[in-house]
């Protein structure tokens, strides 16, 4: 009998230090992103991520919405917006499955921002584990 292919579930790509800039109680759910962050990451709109609030130590899962490019925009919206305040620091981790024989050799990449949510730096894992 031939064995079932396996993958691990493995982080893509991280937004590292992203600060909230608004949060919309009355939406639907999501988080709004700038399309340059989206860019930089490989994330997709419509993408299921998680998202980690180092300033409280909520998890949560949505999924993202395109923001205006260039505005440096990370809103949580519907119930997430209870979930973090403006200013808060913010981590975006994308996931995907990826061929167990892979596994050990997978590479994510890492978007680091300043502080207004720009682009500061781009590299994967391999390059620079202290990111993680």
């Amino acid at each position: 009998m031939a064995s079932l292919p396996a993958y691990c579930e493995m982080c893509r790509a991280k937004l590292h230090g992203l600060t909230v800039t608004e949060t919309e109680l009355l939406y639907e759910g999501s988080i709004t992103l700038d399309t340059d962050l989206l860019d930089a990451s490989g994330m997709y709109p419509w993408e299921r991520v998680q998202v980690v609030n180092r300033n409280n130590g909520a998890r949560f899962e949505t999924y993202i919405i395109p923001g205006e490019r260039g505005s440096g925009t990370v809103c949580l919206n519907g119930p997430a917006a209870r979930l973090a305040a403006v200013g808060d620091i913010v981590l975006v981790i994308a996931y995907g499955l990826v061929p167990d024989h892979a596994a050990r050799e997978w590479n994510p990449t890492f978007v680091i921002v300043d502080k207004d949510n720009r682009v500061e730096e781009v590299h994967t894992a391999a390059e620079n584990v202290s990111a993680t």
